[in-house]
């Protein structure tokens, strides 16, 4: 039985990765990933995407479970969410702009945070193996107001499935690092 589920598996990841190969840059994807933010915050993530056809717009998503030592949050736990569109288009074989918009919470039990962000950037394929990232993004939340920060990343693929990721984030003096594994479709 378990012969004949990873058998299936196997026949079902397949012809997914063979389209990952004809696409330098996917847009569907599954990532888990650590986080470390500023103030004594890190933890672990899920985030993904799904391209809706070859209309060049994208759904994503992810959700944190964040642990803070930082007093003024009494060491609660943060549970943190976004939900938005994207939308990229090819400018080079390679290289596509980007734009995203999604609404995005976190909470603790004493606190919540409901906001925006706004997102547009490039991303490129080096090389078969290798891309990167850059963007700009703008929040708008209940807490703050105006705040833009900058993104750069990249992804490591080991094949036409599987990479690892690194992101930072920096911006207002705060600062997001990301590390993780993606599985691209």
């Amino acid at each position: 039985m378990k012969k004949s589920l990873f058998a299936l598996a196997i026949a079902v990841a397949l012809p997914l990765s063979a389209q990952a190969a004809d696409k330098p840059l996917s847009y569907t994807y599954v990532e888990g990933n650590y986080q470390n933010y500023d103030h004594g915050v890190d933890g672990i993530g899920l985030r993904g995407s799904y391209e809706f056809g070859t209309s060049g717009v994208y759904g994503l998503g992810s959700y944190g479970w964040l642990g803070s030592d930082d007093e003024t949050l009494d060491d609660d736990e943060i549970k943190a969410h976004e939900l938005g569109l994207g939308y990229h288009h090819q400018v080079a074989p390679r290289t596509e702009l980007l734009g995203e918009v999604a609404y995005r919470s976190a909470k603790t039990d004493n606190f919540r945070a409901d906001g925006a962000r706004v997102s547009g950037g490039v991303r490129t394929a080096f090389s078969d193996r290798f891309e990167g990232l850059a963007k700009v993004n703008y929040y708008d939340a209940s807490d703050y107001s105006g705040d833009v920060t900058g993104t750069v990343g990249g992804q490591y693929k080991f094949n036409p499935m599987w990479g690892a990721t690194a992101e930072a984030e920096f911006g207002n003096g705060d600062k997001l690092w990301m590390l993780g594994v993606r599985a691209s479709f």
